[in-house]
């Protein structure tokens, strides 16, 4: 039996409550695990149903218990579940086999003179047995003609059940005696108070389960088997389907705990139309898309919580029987574009971001062409997946309706077949692939229309194409690795929002640091520092508009704070300020790296060094245009006043620690920065610099000196307190705050090679930031000992660390944040801004 055999609200449910941080899964003995049969003796559990106990214990954070009427000692003997699940017997009064000894002498008296007492009211009555428990004596009338069976209970009733001490606990065909406290209902919640559940399931049949039931609350669920009336929610009809149930809460569980089979991260395809992005899987499945913004709420999310939280996928189609679909043939970037194609034998799709729609629109297009059959399958989830979809079908495609915000898909002719969850419809169709009639499938977010476009899809693609490819001819690319280096500018381009200026650090939000981890961060807003660093990228390969567009976008911020020195370190794309930071407990994260989070409170942190990559960029700014704007150079006088004010001040750091501020080194260096770039930026154009600025500059300079070298260590550390080393030290050099040169910076690169370097990557620190785990290298950090290494004449160990970080780019070109030498695999946010600017850097020192 399938789970699509279960109600389609308790599938829902179920899907719920395998989501909660720590599970407890209690169910009842005699029909609910085993069959009712006439001989007690012979009542065996199904092996579907141990088989799913079995697997839910063996999961994390998961706990599993029977809870029956049965003596515990007869229980395990006859259930021969595995020791990872917990027994229970006499109806919650016996948690160990030993417990009879347990009992007070003035109990095991009682308990005798109840057997002695029972036997006499049982003698002579055929079908009536007694059953002999450590606390308990139970009557059993199953196998009993009815009127002999009333009697006996009848008596039962009115004589030792009415003695005091005795604890009356009644069932089917049952009546117990118990010289203890015996209560399903207490025994549930021992165990919820031992394991620290945060939910439970309860499954039972029997009028003594009612107890349990009574007990469960808020996100608890409580399942009846069979007939009668019931304090649970939902009911199935017998123990197949409780087997049905178990093992589709095992299937959900572990798939909240451990995540699908993810896809490599390096393995990801992004789409842009520099408005927002999109991310592809090798085999063409729409993974992760949000709307109407790339920091609003995801549409599919598949990325992070599997094909339940949202997915659009095509692929060749198998057919009834036929194995699973091959992999494709390979997956690439039309050249000089961000459309992006995936090859099987006979399909490709294509996929791109249409351009020039209105601003509150995001239109994806997909077109499958070849000479195969093909398999469809859309499964919008907005927010998240925490609204209920319905999709209905019209004419010119589908309708999705319960959103906020309107979305279709124009599928003219395909006919769908309509499928539901309990919570979400999601649509498939199988369609006839050829070369001669392209299909063609146009995602609408923001808009009702259905109507076909006015542009035929072939004028739409050129136009998309036609934008990236002409913006890349612009620009002068190094010798080395050029198309990369092309591939790299183009990533950072559709990082860029066109309608504010604003630059996102990474396309995604929760990818791990370490998989399985809980180190994963929204990255889909807009760093000071992160936005800088890629306009001046681009800026010195010749595209000035970005840095325009980043600077307007940062005088906007300006002007609604009291004084620059009150910056954030982020904002959203529209340069307003985040909200709280959130978790996403719905989604199990990639491979399972919980928790999913939204917002970031680095927003709330103080990072001094932010001012001085804004003064660096204004001054690449003006070198590329020859003159320096009276706007960009009030910007850099607030920069310069902003670390006049602050400069002092410990801080969290690049790295946006989640720990105790500190007076770090590259803080100190950014704020040096800040106003050695100042300083030179009045003298070549002719500005007024403040008074104060070059005395503030050498005060900076000689306290990073004085207290930021340690002999002992003989390196420049973190910070003025402690000896541990940053990669973000090396800008002490890299910075020309002190002369490449100087012994002192040759000692620091050493120092940073020897403990942060990995093989083909750097790590950005080793010490203990207060949070669990571990992290990757960092491909920036790689970056910076790169120009490092070039600086202190050592050129072939910077070319052999650069080919390195080429080898880890992913077939379409792109870069995650971090890699993992040990497992070779990309970790962290993608693509990453950092990774992208840090190669095109060094593919330029290394071209010169």
């Amino acid at each position: 039996m399938t789970a699509e055999a279960l109600p389609a609200e308790l599938r829902r449910t179920i899907v719920q409550l395998a989501r909660t941080p720590r599970l407890l899964v209690a169910c009842d003995y005699d029909g609910t695990l085993a069959p009712i049969v006439a001989d007690p003796n012979a009542a065996k559990p199904l092996p579907e149903s141990v088989h799913a106990l079995r697997s839910l214990a063996s999961l994390p954070a998961t706990t599993t218990a029977v809870i029956s009427g049965r003596a515990l000692r007869d229980l395990a003997t006859l259930s021969r579940l595995p020791s990872e699940v917990h027994l229970v017997g006499s109806h919650g009064s016996e948690f160990d086999v030993g417990f009879v000894h347990e009992l007070e002498p003035q109990a095991t008296e009682l308990r005798t003179a109840l057997q002695r007492g029972l036997q006499d009211i049982v003698a002579g009555n055929d079908g009536v047995s007694l059953e002999a428990k450590p606390a308990s004596v139970a009557v059993h009338v199953r196998r009993a003609d009815a009127a002999v069976a009333e009697r006996v209970l009848d008596e039962v009733r009115s004589g030792p059940a009415t003695w005091d001490g005795v604890q009356v606990t009644e069932g089917k065909a049952v009546i117990e005696l118990a010289v203890v406290q015996t209560d399903k209902g207490n025994a549930l919640d021992a165990l919820r108070h031992q394991v620290g559940a945060t939910a439970a399931i309860f499954l039972g049949d029997d009028v003594t389960d009612e107890k349990a039931f009574a007990r469960l609350h808020g996100p608890d669920l409580g399942l009846k088997v069979g007939e009668g009336d019931t304090l649970a929610q939902f009911r199935v009809a017998d123990t197949t389907q409780v087997a049905t149930a178990l093992a589709f809460l095992m299937e959900e569980r572990r798939t909240w705990l451990y995540g699908e089979q993810a896809p490599p991260i390096e393995r990801l395809t992004m789409l842009s139309n520099e408005r927002t992005v999109a991310l592809l899987t090798p085999d063409a499945r729409l993974t992760w898309m949000c709307h109407p913004g790339p920091d609003s709420a995801a549409v599919f999310a598949d990325l992070l919580g599997g094909p339940g939280a949202g997915h659009f996928s095509i692929r060749p189609h198998g057919g009834n029987g036929a194995p699973r679909s091959p992999l494709p043939l390979g997956q690439r970037y039309v050249p000089g574009t961000m459309t992006v194609e995936t090859r099987w034998s006979r399909l490709l799709v294509t996929d791109y971001l249409e351009h020039g729609v209105d601003g509150h629109r995001t239109d994806l297009i997909r077109v499958i062409t070849g000479e195969t059959t093909a398999s469809i399958e859309f499964a919008p989830r907005p927010e998240f997946g925490q609204v209920p979809v319905r999709l209905v079908p019209e004419s010119g495609g589908l309708r999705v309706m319960g959103t906020s915000e309107p979305m279709v898909l124009r599928s003219p002719a395909i006919q769908w077949e309509i499928t539901s969850d309990g919570m979400h419809e999601s649509a498939r169709a199988v369609v006839e692939a050829s070369d001669d009639a392209p299909i063609v499938l146009e995602l609408r977010c923001g808009t009702e229309d259905l109507d076909p476009s006015e542009q035929t899809e072939s004028e739409r693609r050129d136009a998309a194409d036609v934008y990236w490819s002409d913006w890349l001819e612009t620009l002068t690319l190094p010798a080395l690795e050029r198309d990369l280096v092309g591939r790299s500018a183009l990533t950072l381009r559709g990082l860029c929002n066109t309608d504010t200026g604003g630059i996102m650090a990474a396309a995604t939000t929760s990818l791990p640091e370490e998989i399985g981890g809980v180190r994963n961060w929204d990255y889909r807003y807009c760093w000071l520092r992160d936005g800088s660093m890629t306009a001046q990228a681009l800026v010195t390969l010749g595209s000035t508009d970005e840095a325009e567009g980043f600077l307007n976008w940062l005088h906007g911020v300006l002007e609604t704070l009291p004084g620059p020195e009150r910056l954030h370190p982020l904002y959203s794309l529209q340069g307003t300020s985040l909200g709280p930071e959130a978790v996403i407990d719905s989604l199990p994260g990639y491979a399972g790296s919980r928790p999913v989070r939204v917002g970031n409170l680095a927003d709330q942190q103080v990072q001094l060094d932010v001012f001085g990559p804004v003064v660096e960029l204004v001054s690449h700014l003006a070198a590329a245009r020859g003159a320096l704007r009276d706007r960009d150079w009030e910007l850099v006088k607030a920069m310069a006043g902003a670390v006049s004010h602050r400069w002092f001040e410990p801080d969290h750091g690049i790295w946006e620690e989640r720990d105790q501020p500190r007076h770090h080194v590259y803080s100190k260096v950014m704020c040096w920065v800040t106003l050695d770039r100042a300083v030179k930026l009045a003298e070549q154009y002719g500005r007024e610099p403040e008074s104060g600025w070059n005395a503030l500059r050498d005060e900076i300079s000689q306290d990073v000196i004085k207290n930021g070298w340690q002999p002992d260590v003989q390196a420049f550390t973190t910070a003025y307190e402690g000896s541990d080393l940053d990669a973000a030290s090396l800008h002490v050099g890299l910075s020309g705050l002190i002369d490449p040169s100087d012994d002192r910076f040759r000692a620091t690169v050493t120092a940073i090679e020897s403990e942060l370097r990995s093989g083909s990557t750097v790590y950005r620190y080793r010490r203990d930031d207060g949070l669990p785990g571990d992290e990757g290298g960092f491909h920036l950090c790689a970056a910076w000992l790169i120009e490092a290494y070039l600086l202190i004449g050592r050129r072939t160990e910077a070319e052999e660390l650069f080919q390195q970080i080429v080898d880890t780019a992913g077939p379409t070109g792109l870069l995650a944040e971090e890699y993992d030498p040990i497992a070779e695999r990309s970790l962290g946010n993608h693509p990453q801004a950092y990774s992208h600017l840090g190669l095109i850097r060094c593919a330029q020192l290394l071209s010169q």
